[in-house]
């Protein structure tokens, strides 16, 4: 990106960055907050699998494309299959880690914006983890779907009964697919290169994954990007909230503590008249 299609920051952009150690620990804080709450929904077997045959059955009352149609793409050859498992096995988190460092070394305002996005759709994704625990498709057997990842590798998950690292009943909504979409539109508003638009081949090529390796359902991308939707939509309201505040608290510090308020001068507030012998002292 040149000069031309990559103006310099100004105006919000061009705002302090928030602490460092700061946010690194709140989005560190955020990520075991999140992993530790997924645990809380691992030993609701079969109310996965009862919600998963609901899914299923859902997705053909309401004429979804088969899932099984991508697979069929993915499983041509055994490269092809592997690249789509590597994928959903490597991108995932660098690409929102990387997205994140890059928005708050270049852009401040958008990343307060997208980490508040990211927080409140990852908090509302693992409340429907709790509450619609859901088996993915690679583990129904009416669907017919292949796990490729255990196929032909790479493989993330375990298996599903002795795995503590991660709750494989979490499939709706799809992580993958939110954060993915959150990357692309995060930085289709804050960059102006007329090749920006193609950040959106990101959740692309990812909705192809998750489907085709039989990981997420059709419905768990669409629940992903309704809620994304809703996170965006109510970030700038919280964002007005907090800098429209009516009040503000008084700063105090070592040499105002316990001091007196300031009187009024001559029926003049005192700082009134600060400002005046500010001016009139300038012009000696």
């Amino acid at each position: 990106m040149n000069a031309r299609t990559e103006p310099a920051p100004a105006g919000p952009d061009a705002i302090a960055r928030p602490p460092l150690l700061r946010e690194f620990l709140l989005v560190a804080g955020l990520f075991v907050v999140y992993k530790l709450g997924r645990q809380l929904a691992t030993d609701h077997t079969g109310e996965a699998f009862r919600n998963a045959h609901g899914v299923w059955d859902a997705e053909r009352a309401l004429h979804l494309p088969g899932e099984g149609a991508v697979q069929s793409l993915l499983l041509h050859g055994d490269g092809v299959v592997h690249l789509a498992n590597t994928y959903y096995a490597a991108v995932h988190f660098p690409a929102t880690a990387a997205f994140l460092i890059w928005l708050y070394l270049r852009r401040p305002a958008h990343y307060l914006r997208a980490r508040r996005v990211l927080a409140a759709l990852t908090a509302a994704a693992l409340v429907l983890h709790l509450l619609f625990p859901l088996a993915p498709p690679r583990m129904l057997a009416a669907t017919g779907l292949v796990d490729t990842a255990r196929e032909f590798g790479p493989a993330v998950y375990g298996d599903p009964g002795a795995d503590s690292l991660s709750n494989q009943f979490a499939a709706m909504p799809s992580l993958h697919f939110g954060w993915a979409l959150m990357v692309a539109v995060g930085l289709i508003a804050a960059t102006r290169s007329r090749w920006r638009w193609l950040w959106l081949l990101h959740p692309a090529l990812t909705l192809l994954v998750i489907v085709g390796t039989a990981n997420h359902y059709w419905l768990d991308a669409l629940v992903a990007a309704a809620l994304l939707a809703l996170a965006l939509a109510v970030a700038p309201a919280v964002t007005a909230v907090r800098t429209t505040l009516p009040f503000r608290f008084p700063h105090r510090t070592a040499g105002t503590a316990g001091r007196a308020p300031d009187r009024s001068v001559a029926g003049r507030p005192a700082t009134a008249s600060r400002e005046n012998q500010t001016l009139v002292g300038a012009g000696r």
